[in-house]
């Protein structure tokens, strides 16, 4: 899910590589222009997910074309229904339960866009690959270190059917974040030698359980306070500025080693903050911070030093040196809709992104922040993606998204991770 972040209102130019090709309106493959209709379908219609529909319709509408809605899947019919009276799609359209997502396989959309809690992405991904669509994955797209593998395999799969997978990293698409990722790429702050990121907020929300509420739908209506379909605030909404580390310095990160705890939140069992170090390699470190607890002071961004310099992730550069970039012109200065821009075109120039193991690493490095803390331990990034020796390789929650589609869901205690021994 996607909680409000500061905009700019200006679009500045650079040269941005490979991504450059994939916003540049003008570059169209022989393979062949974007069709006049494009179909699309949506799983998930929370917040986010309406978020994102109207994203990829405004996208469209850049590109010149008609996006047509054709079916629109969540676990609750209420969120159907609220979101239909923008769409009024007939109830033939309109698919409910956690076995939702199969429907909308069968339809002839060419694009999904999956929204759910993320606990069910790599499930709903997969599908959507074996059904050859093209696909917007919203991070995170996985809660444990079994999910984010699984993402990285579909995504192979996806790249042997040529299909465009976009992620919803949506600073990569954004003309400040870009700009700054080619200046640094030119070596106008020299080499990153150590940073900060930060999310501290607040809490987004609290669903309180109804009287009579079966466990699975009070979890999946309070989500993002439940560890089992969020990750935990570190994985679901840190991400972002994690992300930025990763892609700014080119590597994940080694280990982590990190602390956290549970001062105020009264709902679910997760913690409330989070501190880990995150350790890239050749002696670099990056400082994580996050935070959600109403009333306190607000930080959310990434601050990165070099030898040569230093710069805001997506705000001010300070260099010793004149460093130029070419020029390339964003169809948009919404990054969130740039990202859909990106994602259709790239689906028929014969180019087709694939953001699944790049969104997949960036998960595992905050899967990783987040086990370090509950457990107090030293955990290796190698230790989630390749040694399966380790006993957090196959890590999984207990409860999964095929517990909430057979319906055998058991509410966990309300109390968040002890980590050590007393």
């Amino acid at each position: 899910m996607e909680h409000p972040i500061q905009r700019r209102d200006f679009v500045t130019t650079m040269a941005l590589g490979g991504l450059a090709l994939a916003a540049a309106p003008s570059i169209l493959s022989a393979q062949g222009a974007i069709p006049a209709k494009v179909k699309v379908a949506l799983i998930g219609c929370g917040g986010r997910g309406t978020g994102a529909l109207s994203q990829f319709i405004a996208a469209c509408k850049i590109l010149g074309v008609e996006a047509e809605v054709v079916a629109l899947a969540d676990s609750f019919e209420d969120r159907i229904q609220k979101i239909n009276q923008t769409y009024k799609l007939p109830a033939t359209k309109l698919f409910v339960g956690y076995d939702a997502y199969q429907k909308v396989m069968a339809t002839d959309c060419a694009f999904v866009l999956m929204a759910t809690p993320p606990v069910f992405r790599p499930v709903h991904f997969a599908a959507a690959v074996e059904a050859g669509k093209h696909c917007f994955v919203e991070k995170p797209v996985a809660v444990d270190p079994v999910g984010a593998r699984a993402i990285i395999a579909s995504g192979e799969k996806a790249k042997a059917k040529g299909l465009a997978v976009v992620a919803g990293t949506q600073r990569r698409h954004d003309a400040s974040y870009l700009k700054n990722k080619a200046l640094i790429d030119a070596g106008a702050i020299g080499a990153i030698r150590g940073g900060i990121v930060q999310w501290n907020g607040t809490v987004p929300w609290v669903r309180r359980r109804v009287a009579g509420e079966a466990d699975g739908v009070y979890m999946n209506r309070n989500w993002v306070n439940f560890a089992e379909l969020s990750g935990d605030h570190i994985v679901e909404q840190h991400i972002h500025n994690v992300d930025v580390a990763i892609w700014f310095l080119g590597r994940p990160p080694v280990s982590a080693l990190g602390f956290g705890g549970r001062a105020r939140r009264d709902s679910g069992n997760m913690f409330d903050f989070f501190s880990v170090d995150f350790d890239f390699g050749d002696a670099v470190h990056i400082h994580s911070q996050c935070r959600q607890i109403t009333d306190t002071a607000s930080r959310v961004g990434e601050f990165f030093t070099g030898a040569e310099g230093s710069c805001f992730g997506g705000g001010k550069l300070f260099s010793k040196k004149d460093v130029k970039v070419p020029d390339i012109k964003l169809d948009t200065g919404d990054a969130m809709v740039q990202e859909h821009v990106a994602l259709i075109r790239s689906a028929f120039n014969g180019k087709p992104l694939n953001d699944a193991r790049q969104i997949a690493e960036s998960n595992l490095a905050v899967i990783m922040g987040r086990m370090s803390a509950y457990t107090g331990e030293l955990v290796r990034f190698a230790d989630l993606l390749t040694n399966d020796k380790s006993p957090h390789y196959n890590f999984q929650f207990a409860i999964g998204s095929k517990d909430f589609e057979a319906g055998n869901v058991k509410l966990p205690a309300e109390v968040p991770p002890t980590p050590g021994k007393a």
